[in-house]
């Protein structure tokens, strides 16, 4: 299989599953509710629809063989691939695992929070060898980014676990 073909098929099965994730979140109230924030099917409906946009606009470049990837009759599959992919999905299983714990040897879950400087360091640091100051600027931004985009912006709570207290002083700045 091409690169050319492979971007077909994944565009056409990610619009599939778009549009089918749009209209099952239509099921909910898809606006924002006064004095709540989005209602249920906000976001799924939403994110839904920007990926659609997004594989509609991949789609017209594979049409107009637009771009190295429309265009490239390399194969697929590269020499190595499997094993980079093979890590990466390890390294997730292990993170989700984390973030409620894994029931091993009494381990509590680290929550959300505290899975993303784990994912960030290995990914970052180990896999990419990235620079420690890069590293650990994400290890500490996009926690504390995400922390305040979901828990303070949009009210949803998200698993903390035993990192909740590192959090207290946030949450003193907005309530």
């Amino acid at each position: 299989m091409t690169v050319r073909t492979a971007e077909l098929l994944m565009a056409l099965t990610m619009a599939v599953f778009s549009a089918y994730l749009m209209w099952k979140s239509t099921e909910l109230n898809i606006g924002w509710v006064t004095g709540e924030g989005p209602g249920g099917g906000f976001w799924p409906f939403w994110l839904s629809a920007a990926m659609l946009l997004s594989c509609v606009g991949i789609l017209v470049n594979w049409v107009r063989k637009i771009g190295p990837i429309a265009t490239s009759t390399e194969y697929f599959w590269a020499p190595g691939m499997l094993r980079e992919v093979g890590a990466v999905a390890l390294l997730l299983t292990v993170c989700v695992g984390l973030i409620e714990g894994i029931g091993l040897f009494g381990f509590g879950g680290i929550g959300f929070y505290g899975m993303l400087p784990v994912f960030l360091f290995v990914y970052l640091r180990i896999f990419g060898g990235h620079s420690w100051w890069i590293t650990l600027a994400f290890m500490i931004l996009v926690p504390v980014g995400t922390f305040l985009f979901f828990e303070i912006a949009l009210s949803i709570t998200l698993p903390k676990g035993m990192t909740e207290p590192l959090f207290y002083p946030i949450y003193r700045l907005f309530y």
